[in-house]
């Protein structure tokens, strides 16, 4: 390969992965999906062979690298729209431990052992399991951990500041980007009538205008409003 080419594929390699990063988001690698990770490694090799692959031509080069990002962005275009199909592309957060137990069939299916779990928790700064209430495996790998009332920091009840009595034991989100997630209402016992009775309450008259809206633990209901 003559310099001249070289140098031109570098060039070419380089903007084009600029260009093609820059469109398809900022999203931080501790952030990333299962996906997300081997997708972004297949379009850096790409791009490396473009670069030092002579029987690789620029055009077929560009294409493939094109091509690959297009279906890319189409899986994530797909991902934040369908509620379902985001299930199927990127799973569902995992409760290993629920109201102080531990889920020993959700460990199995999220391939991790005990040894590997307390680790995780330990990154947490939580050394010991009898101090959570609630750990969520989530779909990005990270755990999220809720301590026992006893293990939290100090609370307004300790200073005897007047709280809210505490109805669920963890808020839940049950609208996203305008669709009714039943199963997390069937989960708190409650119904879509009375979601839309609240909604109303609060000067909302489609659940189409909310884009996200969570039962907190004490009973209320937090809604954030669709934005133009």
């Amino acid at each position: 390969m003559e310099l001249h080419t070289l140098l031109l594929r570098i060039t070419l390699g380089f903007f084009v992965l600029f260009l093609l990063t820059r469109i398809m988001g900022r999203k931080e690698i501790s952030q990333m999906t299962f996906f997300n990770f081997v997708s972004a490694i297949a379009i850096g090799e790409i791009a490396a062979s473009l670069v030092v692959d002579h029987q690789l031509s620029i055009r077929n080069g560009l294409i493939a690298l094109a091509g690959w990002s297009i279906y890319t962005l189409i899986m994530s275009y797909i991902d934040i729209k369908s509620v379902h199909a985001r299930k199927l592309l990127t799973g569902e957060p995992v409760i290993l431990i629920k109201e102080g137990k531990i889920m020993e069939q959700a460990l199995r299916s999220c391939r991790l052992d005990l040894d590997s779990l307390r680790a995780i928790l330990r990154q947490k700064n939580v050394f010991s399991m009898a101090e959570v209430e609630y750990a969520i495996f989530e779909t990005d790998g990270k755990l999220s951990v809720m301590k026992k009332e006893s293990g939290q920091p100090v609370t307004k009840e300790d200073m005897n500041i007047s709280i809210r009595k505490k109805v669920f034991p963890i808020a839940t989100g049950v609208v996203l980007d305008g669709k009714i997630t039943s199963e997390s209402l069937e989960k708190l016992n409650l119904n879509t009538d009375w979601l839309q009775q609240n909604l109303q309450k609060a000067g909302v008259t489609s659940v189409s205008e909310v884009f996200y809206a969570e039962i907190q633990p004490d009973g209320t209901l937090f809604i954030d409003i669709k934005r133009k």
